[in-house]
């Protein structure tokens, strides 16, 4: 008896087999559509069953490839502004010291305009100081 279940299993698993080979043409609904119309169980089910497993992990396949070259191009791109980053804050330090070094000379050109008025106001009052002994 456990002869002629194996033998009925070997059989049945060609068939299902050969059911596979024969959806791997047809599209999503049609292979649906067969599903619905056979009851669970049955080979064409079984078969349909397994073509859309089949096709769902070629899929996920397809998608992982993808999401990994996407990921890949991301750490590129991540690395890339970091480079970035590190290269503004090494500029924005050197604006800084550019804006110090720019704040100290007006200090010292705030001090030299004030001299000058300074000597051109005592000028003045020599000049006339000088006009007034005179008269």
């Amino acid at each position: 008896m456990a002869v002629v279940t194996e033998q009925t299993q070997a059989v049945e698993a060609d068939k299902v087999h050969a059911l596979v080979q024969l959806l791997r043409t047809r599209s999503y609904e049609e292979i649906r559509q067969r599903m619905y119309d056979n009851p669970p169980g049955s080979p064409w089910w079984v078969a349909c069953t397994i073509e859309l497993d089949i096709r769902n992990g070629e899929q996920m396949a397809a998608a992982l490839s993808a999401t990994s070259r996407v990921l890949e191009k991301l750490r590129g791109s991540t690395q890339h502004f970091e480079q970035l980053a590190e290269t503004l804050h090494e500029s924005t330090k050197e604006v800084m010291d550019m804006l110090a070094g720019t704040k100290e000379a007006g200090r010292r050109l705030e001090i030299a305009v004030y001299v000058t008025i300074g000597i051109t106001l005592v000028q003045l009052f020599n000049l006339i100081f000088e006009v007034f002994r005179k008269r």
